[in-house]
């Protein structure tokens, strides 16, 4: 299993936002990213400059979102997706994102479910409990 560090995602990200920029070819992965870091303009300067983002430390206290981290996100459902990883997480999204309108609105949203649940594991420490994950996003999706 890999396991990046906080380094190795934002060098990622950053080189993935150069290349991108540069006409560069991307891999899959880069693509994907890609495709993310195009809805989020307002992260560009922080996909610039390499050294920033290593050296960036994101508090809530500073106000302001971990660009990092929210794209970072956007990849992980992006991949739960791909391979309905947890069971069901693939037609809720769906599900979501025509009542939204927007799967980019959609993915703000299961975000929220996703950070719920990691939060819940750490506070219990209990391994991440997926039905419960995928009941909110479904709720998030029929609600009226």
């Amino acid at each position: 299993m890999f396991t990046p560090t906080q380094q190795d995602v934002r060098q990622f990200l950053c080189g993935a936002h150069a290349k991108a920029r540069g006409g560069s070819p991307l891999t899959a992965l880069e693509a994907l990213a890609c495709d993310w870091i195009a809805q989020h303009p307002e992260y560009d300067a922080d996909l610039r400059d390499v050294e920033a983002a290593l050296a960036a430390v994101y508090t809530v206290e500073a106000g302001r979102s971990n660009p990092f981290l929210h794209l970072s996100m956007h990849l992980s459902i992006s991949e739960q997706v791909s391979i309905d990883q947890p069971r069901g997480i693939q037609q809720a999204v769906e599900l979501l994102a025509v009542r939204r309108g927007s799967l980019h609105d959609a993915h703000h949203d299961v975000m929220e479910c996703l950070g719920e649940m990691i939060w819940d594991a750490q506070r219990s420490g209990l391994p991440p409990d997926g039905e419960r994950y995928i009941e909110a996003v479904r709720r998030r999706a029929t609600r009226g």
